[in-house]
């Protein structure tokens, strides 16, 4: 687990601080207040908060960390990135107090985590990103491929690079003649459901596949975790596969065919699609789960986008964990919180119409 404290340390800078600017400003006309909550010397919140999950949101959820334990030092926080499925799972049996999940709860698992909760649980979209399509190859920069194209490398169906429905897709291009080696997640995975997902309704005719977090192919090279897959590709040439795009690194990132153009993976795209996407049906109230159009034309929206979700109770036993969930995720879900998460991991920042649900879902919380 990896377990970030900060508290500590920002009092004690807190303190040196206020003993420097006693010599000049008085630190009691500097509001240092942020949406987190009271500054470090006034935050009157104290205990532990565990949370567990989804690795494309590890980048985000460590600076969220860091800012908002530095201005609640009596509150040790921590996630540990185990994956969508993992967290979800832990969240259900009561071992963390919230989840990070690139797919909401299922109503098997909606079902399961009332008994836990004692009420229902919320799907809580704050995290937006764009999966990118990663690829090793160097001598091709800005590869472009179709959703088509995408389906048959991933099925097997396209072994080789220079197949004729990459050249179609890269016309003038010269395609090396190299084996394609795709690379898909091991774990289970909610950027695994995005993808397939996606899969499944832009290349119906080609993706013989439901939308599902393990990968429904067997046989298939595969990795743990994002930065597993990231590796993975990374060492070999000719690897393809799928991640969240902050942490594409160095590698190539294909743009996808949208409509008739080709579009690369942008936190803007992927916020695009989201804003024109509805709710699930049938949701309890204040559950904000998305049902993503993923067959947008949407000139410049990127489809192949995850929404990764903060799962918390509706009610919680324990006052106190009650308190440190709402303060968290308030602080999450703040424009604050949200920049910090685009500053660091690149995402999109949720819209206000969006902020404003989630504020409500975390008034009602008991």
């Amino acid at each position: 687990m990896k377990r970030i404290r900060y508290g500590r340390i920002a009092a004690i800078v807190t303190a040196g601080a206020l003993a420097l600017t006693a010599c000049g400003n008085d630190p009691a006309t500097d509001s240092g207040s942020n949406s987190s909550g009271d500054d470090a010397a006034t935050s009157d919140l104290a205990g532990t908060l565990a949370g567990s999950g989804a690795t494309s949101m590890e980048s985000a959820q460590n600076a969220w960390i860091a800012k908002f334990g530095a201005a609640n030092p009596d509150v040790d926080l921590s996630y540990d990135p185990v994956g969508s499925g993992g967290g979800r799972k832990a969240f259900i049996e009561g071992g963390v107090g919230f989840a990070g999940s690139d797919s909401a709860l299922d109503d098997e698992e909606r079902a399961s985590a009332k008994e836990r909760c004692g009420g229902d649980a919320y799907d809580l979209p704050l995290y937006i990103s764009p999966i990118a399509v990663v690829y090793n190859l160097p001598s091709v920069k800005g590869l472009q491929l179709s959703p088509s194209t995408v389906a048959k490398i991933f099925d097997g169906k396209i072994a080789t690079w220079n197949d004729a429905a990459i050249a179609a897709d890269n016309p003038g291009v010269t395609l090396p003649t190299g084996t394609i080696t795709p690379i898909n997640r091991s774990d289970e995975s909610g950027t695994t459901k995005n993808f397939t997902d996606y899969l499944s309704k832009t290349a119906k005719a080609d993706w013989p596949y439901e939308a599902t977090g393990n990968w429904p192919k067997q046989g298939t090279q595969s990795a743990q975790g994002t930065s597993g897959v990231v590796q993975a590709v990374t060492a070999g040439e000719g690897a393809i596969a799928y991640a969240d795009h902050s942490q594409a690194g160095s590698l190539g990132v294909a743009k996808i065919k949208v409509g008739e153009k080709y579009v690369e993976p942008t936190a803007e795209g992927a916020a695009k699609v989201v804003e024109e996407s509805p709710l699930k049906e049938g949701l309890p109230d204040h559950d904000l789960a998305i049902d993503l159009k993923r067959d947008t034309t949407t000139d410049g929206a990127y489809p192949v986008v995850l929404v990764s979700y903060i799962i918390v109770c509706s009610k919680y036993s324990d006052a106190e964990q009650g308190k440190l969930v709402k303060a968290y995720v308030s602080y999450i879900a703040s424009s604050e919180g949200q920049q910090v998460a685009a500053d660091e991991a690149g995402s999109a920042p949720i819209s206000s119409k969006l902020r404003t649900d989630v504020e409500a879902a975390l008034t009602s919380i008991a």
